[in-house]
């Protein structure tokens, strides 16, 4: 029986592979996140999933192990969890009227049969004006201060934007599920 473990700790990856029906546990990877100078959102976001697969199949060497990661670009900067509610109104405030890229990667790796794939999407999301009052109420309601970018596009945040545009919604949220059910049918595995 084929075994598939989400090599992440993130409540918001695991309800996405939910939607997929399949048997699968998740075993958080301990990896050292910090880009390398000069790595574009991109290149970081690849690396970093494919390196979570790695880890978690050191302990899980049959199985099929999905890495993921995330993260945002305003201005040509790499945005990150803002961490505090404080934060997450400074963000907000600075993205508002403006675009941020998210670039969401997804790894499929097996370490036995040497399999590694690794998938990278784009979306951009242009946000509304937003006055201090709507960003203040929104911050509050849905306490954003795990997401990068500071909403919850799963939830009210969706209400931030203007237009979202992206090959595969769900990459926004946190795990692209178009680009993994490719990888996994290329894998004969779904």
């Amino acid at each position: 029986m084929i075994e598939i473990i989400l090599a992440s700790s993130s409540p918001y990856r695991k309800q996405l592979l939910k939607q997929l029906n399949l048997d699968f546990s998740c075993v958080g990877p301990n990896i050292d996140e910090t880009p390398k100078e000069g790595e574009t959102a991109s290149k970081l976001v690849a690396r970093l999933a494919e390196e979570k697969a790695r880890k978690v199949a050191e302990g899980y060497p049959d199985d099929w192990i999905i890495g993921s990661d995330q993260c945002a670009s305003f201005d040509g900067t790499l945005i990150g969890k803002p961490g505090s509610v404080e934060a997450a109104v400074k963000q907000l405030q600075a993205f508002s009227g403006n675009e941020l890229i998210f670039y969401t990667s997804v790894c499929l790796f097996n370490r036995n049969n040497k399999h590694l794939e690794v998938d990278v999407v784009e979306t951009k999301v242009a946000f509304r004006t937003l006055s201090d009052l709507e960003i203040t109420e929104y911050v509050a309601k849905d306490n954003p201060i795990d997401c990068a970018g500071s909403f919850k596009a799963e939830s009210l945040g969706i209400s931030l934007f203007e237009e979202l545009e992206s090959k595969d919604p769900t990459a926004l949220i946190g795990l692209p599920l178009i680009s993994l059910c490719r990888l996994m049918r290329d894998a004969g595995i779904f």
